[in-house]
């Protein structure tokens, strides 16, 4: 992987981990933390020792508390319109990566950074943890698939609340309206994602994959459809060489030994 200015990376045990290191700026996201973003979600992709992703924010204040407001400024309605898009570009990455991303969310995920961990397929709040969509408060919307996310996630009116408002919500409350899987101490949050993942992992990625493919296209296709991919998949499963280890395993009473084909 390349050196990064606003990121920093590391994989092992088939898990990857992004931090979002701007902690000066409570790793806030400016154009580059975004093209780097894109540039090292590119690279995990295709990346066939890495079956997890975590991302997290660097220090104990913030996950992302937002987009660079200083950019924001110089927006006009053409330009604006092709700043949401290049974030919404972005953050499609970590939706379809194709492989499970966990949002590990140590403090502030405002706005973009809200937008950030509703891309991301399982939520894990610490307990400092705040989340807002606060856009209005600046005169816009959510730009970076808030607007969709958010209610496809906690429902239309809680959703409506949440951006009409600007208000912030904490942990807790995130977690009981469903916007977050798990709410832990902060210093065990990296512990929690990463045991989440290293169970993920021992998975047959297969599976993983395909169920992951699954549950994204919920958002895009009536039931009748979904029902036909799910059958779809389903075979494509049990054609694979996991299929064929997992039931056997199974039946001898012992851990699988996948090889994830």
């Amino acid at each position: 992987m390349n050196t990064f200015q606003t990121l920093l990376y590391q994989s092992s045990n088939g898990i990857g981990t992004i931090t979002i290191n701007r902690p000066d700026k409570l790793n806030a996201l400016n154009a580059l933390a975004k093209q780097e973003l894109a540039q090292l979600l590119d690279s995990i992709k295709h990346d066939n020792d890495t079956h997890v992703v975590i991302i997290t924010g660097a220090g104990e204040k913030s996950f992302v508390a937002g987009t660079d407001i200083g950019e924001l400024t110089k927006l006009d309605a053409e330009s604006g319109k092709l700043f949401a898009v290049g974030g919404q570009e972005v953050f499609d990455r970590i939706e379809n990566l194709g492989k499970p991303v966990i949002a590990a969310i140590n403090g502030y995920a405002l706005g973009g950074g809200c937008e950030l961990a509703l891309a991301c397929h399982i939520r894990i709040a610490s307990e400092n943890a705040k989340f807002g969509q606060p856009e209005v408060n600046l005169g816009i919307i959510p730009g970076y698939g808030g607007t969709q996310r958010l209610a496809r996630l906690i429902g239309k009116g809680r959703a409506m609340e949440q951006i009409l408002t600007g208000d912030q919500i904490d942990a807790q409350e995130a977690l009981r309206i469903g916007l977050v899987n798990k709410v832990v101490p902060l210093a065990d949050l990296m512990k929690t994602a990463e045991a989440m993942a290293q169970k993920i992992v021992s998975k047959g990625q297969v599976a993983v994959r395909l169920a992951l493919k699954a549950v994204n296209m919920t958002d895009e296709t009536n039931l009748t459809d979904g029902l036909a991919l799910e059958a779809s998949l389903f075979g494509v499963c049990c054609g694979s060489e996991d299929f064929k280890e997992g039931t056997k395993a199974f039946l001898e009473k012992r851990k699988p030994n996948f090889q994830n084909r």
